[in-house]
């Protein structure tokens, strides 16, 4: 589209890539990041930062206006650009990381910030030679929903409009809801009820914001598709299996020890649903992957194309906001990636053998190409948000795995070597849709791409072991697969290795849960959160589902769709707040957990029912406050 006029003059020499932008990203980085990568080892999914650090880096600048002097709008994207890189990291190493940790391998943090660096890296390089095809020739035809949205954000703002109040508010609250609950302990943070006939049926609630913001942010259909799956897991098959399991005298497997009729509702779905919902989740992930054939497939054309049409050397741009990074600097790159992977066996954790960490470094610079190609468009069509990631993963680890297999390596080595190489694809794919997004923005404004490349470069570098130290914090504090800290994306990869390199899944109650996303795909209901919500406790599913249930109810109880829109704004960037204060104040309870004992809080002795009560109670306020701060019913 050769006649788009950016919202800056192309001739225009802007100052900014600064110090104050790079340095401010770093720390939004680590702050946003470190919040998305705890809502995703809780929840398995993360959410896009780019519109609420658009925001937070114009509302910091005029703060810090004073003492800096004034910024522009190209200068607090670079801020967002270098932020942003991070909750892409957290994803990446959330999906997959845990895994080693369960496993007993209990990975150090340079092993850990070593994979974040390295899949970060590779997934920047591998997107500078498509954006001038997907960025610029399809500007009007791929919209990029968050990076066009953050570059509204900044335009809004540069005319005078500020919006970053609900931010910081949800903020607040979400840090000083997080801080009663896991520090002073003032209530319980879940409600279970049993439910009468159904046997050991339960429902559930987390009463936290980031859930709530979570829900929000999806919007009904989504939140509601996934709570159906977990209503079908836990007041469905979980009295089934205790009905028909009562009169069995004997364990059934996989459980070994139990029997069914003396376990909890949670040790039912631990020790059977959890596989259900894993078969349902790889399954949907499979089935998002090959419905994106097409878009795969002319993805990779695109990528091997513009690859051969830049391999000669670089021609000079008249105008800077056509400057990449050299291809030079690709190729030297991705080069060193491999490198890194092949020569350091102990950082990586793959195995001393040279052939075994050789064959790990082709199959992470195959798969990280086509998924890096793949991840950048589809992200163009549907977010970040949407972006299939996990099953981008999975299809990563079969295939690797099943190398592994044919060549013999199915011992812990095969498995930390097939685990190795879904960590830096799925990071690199991840990236690699976020930065499309960030180019998105730039483009509309105006900016010089060299610019953002190089910031989100710094951004992965930079925020890469700081994400790395909150996962492995919060990997030594709580256990990883337990019910503080499920991490069920990478519970979900780790099922799959071990089912591929030691033959011993259970494929009676995998192939079950693929049958339930099957039946909801010829249903027209997306698989993926259906199965998400069948995989995951309903406790968790509820104040999604209740976020959601806001968010329909606040947009559609008005008369015009110019304040319909308003209202998901302000509700959409409160909820983002709220999740960013859980996070933050969860990793450093986390910390102090580490350095000085879990905190044992007030001691106040409620009653199981009264503790429910207030906790309740307290949930039901923040309901409230919620819906009146996204229907504007404050000053």
């Amino acid at each position: 589209m050769t006649d788009f006029e950016p919202y800056t003059h192309p001739d225009h020499i802007y100052r900014d890539f600064t110090f104050k932008a790079v340095i401010a990203g770093i720390l939004f980085g680590i702050v946003f990041g470190s919040a998305n990568a705890y809502l995703g080892l809780r929840v398995g999914l993360t959410i896009s930062t780019a519109i609420p650090l658009a925001i937070v880096a114009v509302a910091v600048f005029k703060l810090l206006s004073p003492i800096f002097g004034p910024s522009n709008v190209l200068e607090q994207n670079i801020a967002a650009t270098t932020g942003s890189a991070s909750s892409s990291l957290a994803s990446g190493i959330i999906f997959t990381v845990p895994a080693l940790f369960i496993w007993g391998f209990n990975p150090p943090l340079l092993q850990i910030g070593t994979l974040a660096l390295l899949g970060g890296v590779l997934g920047v390089l591998f997107m500078i030679p498509l954006r001038r095809f997907l960025i610029v020739k399809e500007h009007g035809t791929l919209p990029y929903p968050e990076g066009t949205a953050a570059a509204q954000v900044l335009i809004a703002a540069d005319a005078g409009g500020s919006r970053a109040i609900n931010v910081f508010i949800g903020l607040g609250i979400g840090a000083l809801y997080k801080f009663c609950t896991s520090f002073l302990k003032l209530w319980p943070e879940a409600l279970h009820i049993r439910l009468p006939v159904l046997k050991k049926a339960e429902l559930g609630l987390e009463a936290g914001p980031a859930l709530l913001g979570v829900g929000y942010i999806l919007g009904y259909r989504i939140s509601a598709i996934m709570v159906a799956g977990g209503l079908l897991s836990w007041i469905g098959i979980i009295p089934i299996l205790a009905y028909f399991g009562e009169g069995h005298g004997t364990p059934l497997l996989p459980a070994k020890d139990v029997l069914i009729s003396d376990m909890t509702p949670y040790e039912i779905w631990y020790n059977y649903i959890k596989y259900i919902g894993a078969g349902a989740v790889a399954f949907a992930g499979i089935v998002t992957v090959i419905k994106s054939v097409p878009t795969m497939y002319q993805s990779l054309k695109i990528g091997v194309r513009e690859l051969r049409r830049k391999t000669g050397a670089d021609v000079a741009q008249p105008i800077r906001t056509d400057h990449d990074l050299p291809m030079g600097v690709v190729f030297v790159g991705v080069l060193v990636v491999m490198l890194g992977v092949i020569i350091t066996p102990h950082v990586l954790g793959i195995g001393s053998l040279l052939i075994i960490r050789i064959v790990g470094a082709l199959c992470i610079a195959v798969f990280a190409f086509m998924f890096v190609t793949v991840s950048s468009r589809i992200v163009g069509l549907v977010g970040v948000s949407s972006n299939p990631t996990s099953g981008m993963t999975i299809v990563t680890l079969l295939g690797t795995s099943l190398v592994f297999v044919a060549l013999g390596w199915t011992d812990d080595f095969g498995k930390a070597a097939a685990l190795t190489v879904g960590t830096v694809v799925c990071i690199a794919s991840s990236i690699a849709g976020d930065i499309s997004q960030d180019l998105k923005a730039g483009y509309i404004l105006g900016a010089t791409p060299r610019k953002q490349q190089t910031a989100e470069l710094i951004g992965a570098a930079t925020s890469a072991f700081g994400i790395a130290a909150a996962v492995w914090l919060l990997g030594r504090v709580y256990e990883f697969g337990s019910p503080d800290l499920a991490a069920p994306q990478a519970t979900l990869m780790k099922t799959v290795i071990e089912g591929v390199l030691q033959g011993d899944l259970q494929w009676g109650l995998v192939l079950a849960g693929a049958a339930l996303a099957l039946t909801a795909e010829l249903l027209g209901v997306p698989s993926l959160p259906f199965a998400v919500g069948i995989y995951l406790p309903l406790a968790t599913m509820t104040p999604v589902f209740v976020g959601g249930v806001i968010r329909h109810f606040v947009e559609n109880s008005t008369k015009t769709k110019q304040d319909t829109a308003t209202r998901k704004e302000r509700g959409i960037l409160f909820g983002s707040g709220l999740i960013a204060g859980e996070g933050i104040v969860g990793v450093i309870v986390a910390a102090y957990a580490f350095f000085a004992g879990k905190p044992k809080g007030l001691n106040i002795l409620w009653t199981d029912s009264l503790g429910q009560i207030i906790s309740l109670a307290v949930f039901v306020l923040l309901v409230i406050f919620l819906v009146h701060r996204a229907s504007g019913r404050n000053k």
